[in-house]
């Protein structure tokens, strides 16, 4: 950015793409690093943190930033690719100063902020906060009861001190639109107290997506934080299989607690999953696949494959079985894939073409044999049936890649770009 271009207020930056001199996007932004200076001189900018295709978190110094306008960050083109690592006298721009309590210094009155502005020094490649924007009237209040303004850096206090009961709702919008598995990469980079905080502000089902995404130690820290009603909310909102890993990580007296708080149904689904050994298919399966009654049609399998919150494999295809039809339910009957659901007239019942061939697996069956069953016959989930011949669930692929994968494969990368310089922040 040439000198004395505009200042960019830090929220505008959050995901935006960064791309290097030969228009390749090396990642997007996640964050940015400050570091707090004496009194009240302006924060120094030192980098930005960028999330590669790997999801790696790495630190992007602002001496190789050439440009940040138009929606993207330009970079230098060398790019290092050691994970970022936050040190005792830096700060998290949108992870640790949004949404916090300051004071005017002009009359003392607390205010909270909204956003914060860089801008370059002129002739030099150093950055700066230089504003802030902020809301006058209580932490937490609606934006529109409280007057903004946009202030100098000098002219608020408060900022070097950390506190307790920092709201979290402005970084929560900041990333609205993040996947959750993206989100879970934030959350698992901020400290423990603002985990907690940005937990706090999370509604019941995006927490719940979230928590499924993060490694354990951190499920078990946020769902220790919460309240007991509020954590059971949180554990229905998620998928059986997910809640029963989590509360299989708690001490036996908290899991007991949980479960009589949660809804009987919701509760009973945990249970059962529960008592099946943890790497087997019955451990490893989902208590709620698409089931279908013999008599529904084409057309009402296709309504159910289209439901929004249903996972791409779990929308793959549909299972056949005589009443009752939620697990574990009738006599299971067979399968549909949606391939075959799509070529055949919406009047067809299910029944005349269900795939009644391929054996389903029994819930004692081992993880391996798991894996090599969805390897065999090309598929992205499989029916777990008992000896009664019942559908208990369906096992999906990712559940699957889940137990695969090394214990921390959430925080290491895997198959990151090659070739590109490695330096250190």
């Amino acid at each position: 950015m040439a000198a004395g271009a505009p200042r960019v207020f830090v929220s505008h930056l959050s995901g935006v793409a960064v791309f290097d001199p030969n228009g390749d996007q090396v990642g997007r932004v996640r964050d940015l690093v400050a570091m707090l200076r004496v009194g009240r001189r302006p924060p120094r900018l030192l980098g930005i943190v960028v999330e590669v295709v790997s999801r790696r978190l790495i630190f992007l110094p602002m001496t190789r930033v050439t440009g940040v306008e138009s929606g993207q960050v330009i970079t230098t083109g060398v790019v290092n690719l050691r994970r970022f690592e936050q040190r005792p006298t830096e700060r998290l721009v949108l992870g640790e100063l949004l949404d916090r309590r300051v004071t005017l210094v002009e009359d003392g009155e607390q205010v909270t902020v909204l956003d914060v502005a860089i801008q370059q020094l002129p002739a030099r490649r150093d950055w700066e906060i230089d504003k802030v924007f902020v809301r006058r009237g209580k932490s937490g209040a609606l934006r529109r009861k409280g007057e903004t303004l946009t202030v100098e850096w000098s002219a608020v206090s408060g900022f070097s001190l950390e506190e307790h009961g920092q709201g979290a709702e402005n970084l929560v919008a900041t990333f609205e639109q993040l996947r959750p598995a993206d989100l879970a990469n934030v959350m698992h980079h901020l400290s423990p107290k603002r985990r907690a905080e940005v937990a706090a502000a999370l509604d019941d089902d995006r927490l719940a997506d979230v928590l499924e995404e993060l490694p354990d130690d951190d499920q078990v820290e946020i769902l220790g934080k919460l309240k007991d009603e509020r954590a059971a909310d949180v554990l229905e909102a998620m998928d059986p299989d997910d809640a029963a890993d989590l509360l299989s990580e708690l001490p036996e007296e908290d899991k007991e607690r949980l479960l009589t708080l949660m809804q009987p149904d919701d509760a009973a689904d945990v249970r059962r999953l529960l008592s099946y050994e943890e790497r087997t298919a019955g451990g490893l399966m989902t208590t709620e696949p698409i089931v279908l009654r013999p008599d529904a049609t084409v057309a009402d399998a296709l309504a159910r494959v289209r439901q929004q919150d249903l996972s791409p494999a779990l929308a793959a295809q549909v299972y056949v079985c005589r009443p009752p039809d939620e697990t574990p339910t009738g006599k299971y009957l067979g399968m549909v894939h949606f391939q075959r659901l799509l070529r055949e007239p919406p009047f067809t019942l299910v029944s005349s073409v269900v795939d009644s061939d391929l054996k389903p697996l029994p819930p004692n069956a081992s993880l391996p044999s798991v894996t090599s069953f969805l390897a065999a016959y090309n598929m992205v989930a499989a029916p777990v049936v008992d000896e009664s011949g019942s559908l208990l669930g369906a096992v999906t692929v990712d559940d699957v890649l889940d137990h695969l994968l090394p214990d921390d494969w959430r925080e290491t990368e895997f198959h990151g770009p090659e070739g590109v310089p490695d330096g250190q922040h």
